[in-house]
């Protein structure tokens, strides 16, 4: 084992370990570039991207127009749907390596783009789009939008046929439905007998050209196939669904589904008052795509959920009022509104004058142990103990926010009951450990600046997996890891410390294990008055500022879990123990600038303190399921801001 400097990457060309070459750029792709995009391979592969997914955000006074007027759709492609809205200064885009090319050569594209993050470089988003903008040309929005208001969902599993979302006459109310996927049984990162079939446009539909890929349904083609697979007045879901050539349909729960159903279903004779407006509403709905529903991290979803949002939008007519539902999270990144996807729904939010609304989940790591903050004093040091667990088939993160006045704090780690790789970084410095084969294990990543958050910096650890199913993969060691923040200045530096989620989707399996942090102060007992922080208590580890961080703008409407019922005599006993609390039970502790503790408003996770969860729709037709999580919060919210738009 020995300590390297990071690798010239072999498609950025970028010297990672240049002086400068990390600030203000995406350490996800310095990581990715470092282990060769190993941790987005399905098992048995080792396919390299050809292109890029990216997320742009550009500088003030930039749109999206003159990004496209400006570069050449050999190296930088958008999506054509970003034409359709003016004054963009956010949009998605594949990149080649001779963008790259052009930006270490200082095209004037660089001086258009203010930052710029990695997206899931897998399957086709790995490959060039089909269709994308070109300079000096506007395109057309798309024929029969559809008039307001609107229920957007974004999400994964929907079952588009289920009677909760047909209207009375048995039509779809799924006017819209766009999948993500190219393919069909997504493999990455599956189980390694999976097949990739490229799915038949006959069957999933046409690719919808403003978007470049994926399938898109109208509501009378899903009406002619609910019809086709009707016999004696039954529809055959299940043979509709493999028709469809949707796989995950054949789970008897679906996360979109569920949370659809919270959003829009009625209530017929046994719940009057849910058949409301909002279960008379059409609805426009984007299933992400496999990958992203297997990495959970969420981390790099961002390309996903912003081409989602805007194909919504762009499906609607430009007065028509829509309210979007996206119950989908990740636990790292800034939490002050500045990653580039909050960053972006913020500004669309706000170019639309308000008539989109889009509600989110607060999260459900509130127990979870993934969060660190405190205030070093200065010339002050404080250890971390970041605990990852065998068998963790999937790579492991942790971010640490400092601010912009954190320039004089280092960073040491050291790995479980290893102290001769322990290593030190102050800002600006990068390096990773790697093995005798020359292939990294783990990686540390401390810039002055970062492309993840426009406040102050994040430093990034990145460790391999502690278990891998194939032989001879790079694995990372497993046990207490001890990271220790020196505060070498005159001022006392607020930070905080986030685990990346890694747990497992629903109805998969992908081998994750969640990592966290372990402290002797910390309340793990279960007592009446341990499900929250306390300032006397000196942990470094807080449930306060465990949040969802798509969650954290300033124009999106973030949704905590409640308990529907609870007679307990605290006063936080009706809130859901995963989710944060509001008020903040904690509210003295100094924070970063920017970040958010509490959501914007409540709604029941839970039916009680006995019965977590609650009940909604299942895949098929008059089945119900129960589902506990934020997830459920957040659709409820979005249907009442459906019916008080009636």
């Amino acid at each position: 084992m020995s300590w390297r400097p990071l690798p010239k990457g072999r498609f950025t060309g970028i010297d990672w370990s240049a002086p400068g070459a990390i600030d203000g750029m995406d350490p996800y792709l310095a990581w990715a570039e470092a282990d060769g995009f190993v941790g987005y391979h399905a098992p048995g592969r080792r396919d390299q991207p050809h292109w890029l997914p990216i997320v742009i955000g550009l500088r003030e006074g930039a749109d999206v127009r003159q990004l496209v007027d400006a570069s050449s759709t050999q190296w930088l492609q958008v999506p054509t749907v970003y034409l359709l809205t003016p004054g963009l200064r956010h949009c998605t885009a594949r990149v080649s390596r001779d963008f790259f090319k052009a930006w270490r050569r200082h095209h004037p594209v660089r001086a258009l783009i203010e930052r710029f993050e990695l997206g899931l470089p897998v399957e086709h988003h790995a490959r060039a789009l089909a269709h994308f903008c070109h300079p000096h040309k506007q395109p057309r929005p798309v024929r029969d939008r559809l008039h307001g208001p609107v229920l957007g969902v974004i999400d994964g599993g929907l079952a588009l046929a289920n009677a909760a979302f047909r209207d009375g006459r048995g039509r779809t109310r799924i006017l819209r439905f766009w999948r993500q996927d190219n393919f069909y049984g997504g493999v990455w990162p599956g189980p390694i007998n999976d097949a990739r079939v490229p799915l038949d446009p006959h069957r999933a539909g046409p690719m919808p050209h403003d978007m470049g890929y994926g399938h898109e349904l109208h509501a009378t083609q899903i009406d002619r196939d609910i019809a086709r697979f009707t016999q004696r007045g039954h529809l055959n879901e299940e043979a509709l669904y493999r028709h469809l050539q949707l796989p995950d349909l054949s789970h008897p729960v679906n996360h979109g589904t569920h949370v659809t159903g919270l959003a829009t279903a009625p209530g017929g004779l046994l719940d009057a008052a849910r058949n409301d407006f909002a279960s008379r509403c059409p609805i426009v709905a984007v299933q992400l795509d496999w990958a992203n529903v297997l990495d959970t991290s969420g981390g790099a979803m961002n390309v996903s959920v912003l081409d989602g949002l805007h194909y919504i939008v762009s499906r609607c007519t430009d007065d028509a009022a829509i309210v979007t539902n996206i119950s989908w999270g990740t636990l790292a990144g800034p939490h002050d509104g500045t990653s580039l996807l909050e960053a972006a729904m913020d500004e669309l939010v706000q170019v639309l004058g308000g008539r989109l609304q889009i509600t989110v989940p607060a999260g459900n790591a509130y127990q979870s142990r993934t969060h660190a903050n405190a205030t070093l004093a200065r010339r002050t040091s404080l250890d971390l103990h970041w605990t990852t667990l065998p068998d963790d088939q999937t790579q492991s993160f942790l971010e640490i926010w400092l601010p912009a006045n954190a320039q004089q704090v280092n960073i040491g780690i050291s790995p479980p009951d290893r102290p001769d790789q322990a290593v030190t970084l102050a800002p600006g410095a990068s390096g990773m450990w790697v093995g005798g084969d020359g292939r990294p294990r783990w990686s540390a990543i401390y810039p002055h600046t970062s492309a993840l958050g426009s406040l102050g910096t994040c430093a990034l650890i990145a460790l391999e997996p502690s278990f891998h199913r194939e032989a001879g993969h790079a694995l990372a060691p497993f046990g207490r890891w001890t990271v220790s923040l020196h505060n070498h200045g005159t001022q006392p530096v607020t930070f905080d410390a986030y685990v990346e989620r890694d747990d497992v989707a629903l109805g998969v399996n992908t081998g994750a294990k969640q990592s966290f942090f372990e402290d002797r102060s910390y309340d793990t007992l279960g007592n009446l008055n341990g499900w929250v922080d306390h300032a006397s208590n000196p942990t470094p580890i807080r449930r306060s500022g465990t949040f969802n961080s798509l969650s954290t703008g300033q124009a999106t409407v973030s949704v905590g879990g409640t308990r529907a019922t609870d007679d307990g005599p605290q006063a936080l006993a009706r809130f859901a123990r995963y989710s944060p609390q509001r008020p903040d039970p904690d509210p003295t502790r100094p924070q970063r600038p920017g970040v958010k503790l509490v959501p914007e408003t409540l709604a029941p996770s839970d039916d009680n303190p006995a019965l977590w969860g609650v009940r909604s729709t299942g895949t098929l037709s008059a089945s119900s399921a129960r589902l506990a999580g934020t997830s459920s919060s957040a659709p409820q919210e979005a249907r009442r801001r459906l019916n008080a738009l009636e």
